[in-house]
């Protein structure tokens, strides 16, 4: 992976044609850009990511940030109901209780 200015690209190689492929995954605009060697990948990484930028610009929209810290999850309501409890036994509100869970679960 690589990360410039909060965007962060996956990297594959392509060994038929001899050539890194990224792409941006932390947005839902696509970025993607190419180059034989790590060093035109990385640059190419980055002029994409400024071409991206000034685009957004030109159009007077602000560009996609990469992630808010906000999103959505469907659970069944039983797990619901559960994780609540777990929450609050622990003193602690849903969103805190679950972001401390999924710190703990990434970290482990």
């Amino acid at each position: 992976m690589m990360e410039y200015k909060g965007y962060i690209a996956k990297i594959e190689f392509d060994d038929e044609d001899d050539v890194f492929h990224g792409e941006v995954i932390n947005l839902r605009d696509v970025i993607t850009f190419q180059g034989e060697t790590v060093d035109e990948l990385r640059q190419a990484f980055q002029e994409s990511v400024e071409d991206y930028l000034a685009f957004c610009d030109e159009r007077g929209e602000q560009p996609e940030k990469p992630y808010s810290g906000k999103f959505s999850v469907r659970i069944d309501p039983e797990l619901h109901r559960k994780i609540t409890i777990q929450a609050r036994i622990a003193n602690m509100s849903l969103n805190r209780w679950i972001s401390k869970t999924l710190e703990t679960t990434i970290a482990g």
